[in-house]
């Protein structure tokens, strides 16, 4: 019985594969449904379908046709426009010019070696995991670093390398939108976000900002590694066994140097963050808003500047990092820093071109906000809302998430949608990104077509020569649906007692 649910396994992962592998490229797929809308326009508008735009009462929207004269005029006159407006690409890019230069000098590196080699044996499992989630805020560099990290780790302890290689996986991949700070991850979503909500409401979108989930991801910090250690070592690690293999390398401790440029670095963070309090804390401050206490530093134009706040507090740590250990000798590296980090962007801008066609298109069709008033008045006339309806979507954005990695992809073409229909049934935008957030990052760690899964069987196969697709999977499913259960479970306790996800971050709209 037991072999054949496990061929059953077997067969499922291999149709998630052969499914997947078949979907186009993100960039593609975008291109794609950029035409469809382009397709769709023509063939609705001879309906006359139209809604009473709910940002403006008395209005009526209607479908525009994409074909006629007027549509095709607009098409090839806004595709530059459409591109350089897409919400993330400019923010991303800026956020990136700071974390690739701490990236690159080794900051982000050392941090995390120093971090889990400083950590109690007792602790070690909550240390990995804890550093897994921390470590989304310096994007993809977690992937890299932590899982053989945290084999190396097990394995001098006498512990099976693949558990702490898959308590490093699940922290990093399946905590990636946990933060204790505002990363790019809030910043390339909340870009979107932001779009979807000014479908119905532009005055509402405008006071949006880019920490509208930071409260609630700071505290699914400590969920997730307390959750993510009690699988590691109560599922995961008997499940293993004891590994009998050979695993004598040495772990690559903090140098001298390194040590040193740490001691620096922390040193400019402080001054750093203490430079920035200062433009928004006192009454005067610059960028403090005009609001008396805290409403005057979260309705201020210091929220409205934490892209290049957040880029300078990568940057400034990044160069003093890098000067002290030498990784810097001159403004020539520093440039080289930020040019092979803008290169590294390349797919990225690629993707931004073509999602930026479809959702320059999808708006004005006013496709997003017929839908949006359909769909809700629809889920509104089956009486299907609250809880029901919040899992329900967090069960479409996890499926979803198994065929489609990217997380700024998925809600490219999920914001335009959701974050209008949520929106018409009381419900805020940042909420309906934060429950998109839990089912994105919850499901990672199981899709075979997330983009470093490959890295993470390599990394495996070193101390498993037999690890492939399946065998990583059923190691982390359990870490797939412990997250998905109590993240989802403090996101609905959460909406109980009616907590802000983060500053100016409502549940209800």
């Amino acid at each position: 019985m037991g072999k054949e649910k496990s061929n059953v396994f077997q067969r499922f992962l291999n149709v998630v594969e052969v499914v997947g592998n078949k979907l186009p490229h993100p960039a593609t797929l975008f291109a794609i449904l950029a035409f469809l809308v382009i397709i769709l326009s023509a063939a609705l508008q001879p309906f006359n379908i139209s809604v009473e735009n709910p940002g403006d009462p008395g209005e009526t929207v209607e479908i525009k046709n994409l074909l006629n004269a007027e549509g095709i005029e607009y098409i090839f006159g806004s595709m530059t426009d459409n591109f350089i407006g897409f919400a993330p690409l400019g923010v991303v890019l800026v956020t990136m010019l700071g974390i690739g230069v701490a990236e690159r000098t080794g900051l982000i590196s050392a941090l995390l070696r120093g971090f889990v080699l400083s950590i109690p044996n007792r602790f070690i499992t909550l240390g990995i995991v804890f550093a897994g989630v921390m470590s989304s805020v310096a994007s993809d560099a977690g992937y890299v670093v932590l899982p053989p990290l945290g084999a190396l780790i097990f394995a001098a302890l006498g512990r099976h390398p693949l558990a702490g290689l898959a308590a490093a996986f699940a922290g990093v991949s399946g905590g990636f939108s946990a933060n204790l700070f505002v990363s790019g991850t809030d910043v390339m979503l909340g870009e979107l976000t932001i779009a979807g909500a000014s479908i119905i409401d532009p005055a509402y979108a405008e006071q949006m900002n880019i920490a509208m989930n930071w409260l609630f991801i700071a505290v699914s910090v400590f969920l997730l590694t307390l959750v993510g250690a009690w699988v590691t070592e109560k599922i995961v690690e008997p499940r293993l066994g004891a590994y009998k293999g050979e695993a004598n390398e040495d772990i690559k401790g903090i140098t001298a140097t390194e040590k040193k440029g740490l001691i620096w670095t922390g040193v400019s963070f402080v001054v750093s963050v203490i430079l920035a309090a200062l433009l928004v804390i006192p009454q005067n401050a610059p960028l403090r808003g005009e609001e008396a206490g805290m409403d005057g530093i979260i309705m201020s134009p210091f929220m409205d500047s934490l892209v290049p706040i957040i880029a300078l507090l990568f940057l400034i740590p990044g160069l003093v990092y890098g000067l002290v250990t030498r990784e810097i000798k001159s403004d020539k590296d520093v440039a080289a820093q930020m040019s092979d980090t803008m290169a590294s962007m390349g797919m990225f801008i690629v993707l931004a071109f073509t999602a930026g066609q479809f959702v320059a298109y999808f708006n004005e069709t006013n496709m997003g906000l017929v839908i949006g008033v359909y769909g809700a008045e629809f889920l509104d006339s089956v009486n299907f809302s609250g809880i029901g309806l919040i899992l329900l979507f967090i069960l479409i954005a996890a499926i979803i998430n198994i065929f489609i990695g990217s997380a700024s992809a998925k809600w490219a073409m999920m914001a335009p949608v959701f974050v209008p229909i949520m929106m018409q049934l009381g419900y805020a935008p940042e909420f309906t990104q934060m429950a998109y957030r839990i089912a994105d990052s919850a499901t990672n760690i199981i899709s075979p077509l997330m983009t470093y899964f490959a890295v993470i069987i390599a990394f495996a196969q070193k101390y498993d020569k037999k690890m492939g697709i399946g065998t990583l999977v059923s190691t982390m499913i359990p870490y797939s649906i412990f997250f998905l259960i109590a993240w989802t479970i403090m996101l609905v306790v959460w909406m109980w007692f009616g907590i802000p996800l983060g500053p100016n971050g409502p549940i209800h709209y």
